[in-house]
């Protein structure tokens, strides 16, 4: 294992690298941080769990505020969703996944709260006439 682990190689980068969403041609402001340098430094964070106001700039990754807008970014995308399904099918077709070991894990299915709201239903009980005096 690598000493650094939040830095992502060529092999590592070539799946993820079409799956982000392009950036506009005109964006304001400043030339936004490449999206590797912003993935190495998400990684960096989460690696050493610290806060995302302490990802040190001299590492070059861009802001924590910076790569954790670009995470959200992605997140929004369904990014790492469909990265997951890549990396599974991968691993699955080179027989390195061992499916007799895998479990169905519902907690992160929406569940239904209460029962279902009934109908409102119009009487159609005989009622007063309308007073027409």
């Amino acid at each position: 294992m690598s000493t650094r682990p939040w830095i992502v190689d060529d092999d590592l980068w070539a799946p993820i690298e079409p799956l982000l969403p392009p950036w506009p041609e005109k964006s304001p402001g400043p030339r936004p941080v490449a999206d590797r340098l912003c993935l190495q430094g998400i990684l960096y964070v989460l690696h050493n769990d610290i806060a995302w106001q302490l990802l040190p700039l001299e590492l070059g990754f861009g802001s924590g505020q910076t790569c954790w807008r670009r995470l959200e970014r992605w997140q929004q995308a369904e990014v790492f969703d469909h990265l997951h399904r890549i990396l599974l099918a991968e691993l699955n077709a080179a027989g390195q996944l061992d499916w007799s070991r895998a479990c169905v894990d519902g907690s992160h299915v929406r569940a239904k709260k209460g029962a279902p709201t009934p109908v409102r239903r119009r009487s159609t009980g005989a009622r007063r006439a309308a007073n027409t005096t």
